[in-house]
Formats: C-alpha cells, structure tokens, sequence
C-alpha cells in the first residue's frame, strides 16, 4: 500500500483529504506538528507528499526546497494559492503536482495516482546534485548518460547519498565496503575514496567528498568548502 503524507496545518481540511485517501487505498500519515517538517518527512519517507504553502513555521516553499535536494519522493502542492507565480515557483523549485484548493476529489485522486506512477520504478534511485543512482545495478545517471560504477565506488556513494548530507564516519564507510568495522584499513579506505573522487570529477560532477577532520567524510557541494 502507497503511504501519503499530509502537510495541511488547517485541521478539517488535513482530516477529510485523510479520509478521502484512505477511502482511495492508500495508508496517510498527517504532519500535525510544524517545526522541522522536512525532517519528518524524511524520516517517514512517503511515497508522495501532499503539501500546502501557507504554513505556520517555515513555508511550503522552503519544504519543497529541502525535500528536493535532499530525497527523491514526489510532491502534490495542493494550495489556495492561484497566482501564476506561485505555482512557477513551486514547479520551479521540484513540485511535480500544483493544484488549487478547493479541488474535486476525482481530481485530486486522480493527480495523485498519476504522480506516483510516474514515480514507479524509481525506489531503487537515489538522487544527488544533477545525477541518479541505482542502488542495485550502482548505475550512475548524469548528463543524459549512464556509467556503471564498480562496485566498491557505488557502495561509498551510496552511503553518501542515504546519509543526507551529515557527516559519514569512517566506520560507516568500512562497514558499507567490507560488512565490518572490526579491521579498520585506513590506507584501503583510502584508495576506494581516491577512485571515486577520479570518477566524480570525471563526470563533472557538482558534488564532491571532502574529509572532516578527527570525524569522516561528507559529500558536499563545489565551492562550498574545500576542507571542513
């Protein structure tokens, strides 16, 4: 069953499209609080987002921001917003869904199979800055090309990719290489994160891994910081 989640901060409204999801066959979580909602989002990890612009907090525009440049679950943006501007700005920002409020239910439902079917298909893709990657074939997508990465570099990406741009600890990156934090070979670490830094930079990649001293590593973006 596909899970939604509501972001709807007026009670009623956020209760009856609950209802009417439900009755439609799909599992809803309801976002009640609003404080850190990106973070909630990404720990549930829906399979869509149904999300209103006029929140308490931060606003829907900030949300769709983060969630976009941080997973890869697709966003409704169901508003009483109207104006041209705003929906550009939405669409702009990843929206893959703009409606207006008050919207038919036929309407709506049939918005939302439709998104999350164009989404089928993508549970195995992870989503970086300007490129995908496929956690089980370590298919990298990117300038409308695709590169089959040995397995070592897809494994260290996609520790990068799922850790949501903290800071990814050295155990964390032996364990994904080896299965085990037991026989730490800093100098093996070493040599896989050299060749997936050739790999990126290959590409032209927009992200690089820089160490953080004392700690790990992070993926950032270029430009950003050069060493933390």
């Amino acid at each position: 069953m596909k899970q939604i989640a509501v972001v709807e901060d007026e009670k009623m409204i956020r209760e009856e499209l609950a209802r009417m999801l439900t009755k439609g066959g799909y599992a809803v979580s309801e976002i009640s609080r609003f404080e850190h909602v990106g973070e909630q989002l990404l720990e549930l990890s829906p399979d869509l987002v149904i999300l209103d612009l006029n929140l308490p907090g931060e606003s829907g525009f900030e949300i769709c921001r983060e969630l976009k440049k941080k997973s890869a679950f697709p966003i409704l943006v169901l508003t009483s917003r109207d104006a041209l501007r705003d929906e550009l700005n939405a669409l702009n920002l990843g929206a893959d869904e703009y409606l207006t409020k008050p919207c038919g239910k036929e309407r709506l439902l049939a918005r939302v199979s439709n998104v999350i079917k164009r989404y089928e298909g993508r549970a195995n893709l992870l989503e970086g800055d300007g490129f995908l990657l496929d956690r089980q074939t370590y298919t990298l997508y990117i300038n409308n090309t695709s590169s089959v990465l040995p397995k070592n570099q897809g494994r260290l990406l996609e520790v990068f990719l799922t850790s949501t741009g903290r800071v990814v600890a050295k155990d964390e990156l032996c364990l994904a290489l080896w299965g085990t934090t037991e026989f730490i070979d800093e100098n093996a670490l070493q040599v896989n994160l050299t060749r997936l830094k050739k790999t990126m930079n290959g590409f032209s990649m927009r992200q690089q891994i820089v160490p953080v001293r004392g700690i790990g590593y992070q993926l950032i973006k270029k430009g950003d910081c050069d060493e933390i």
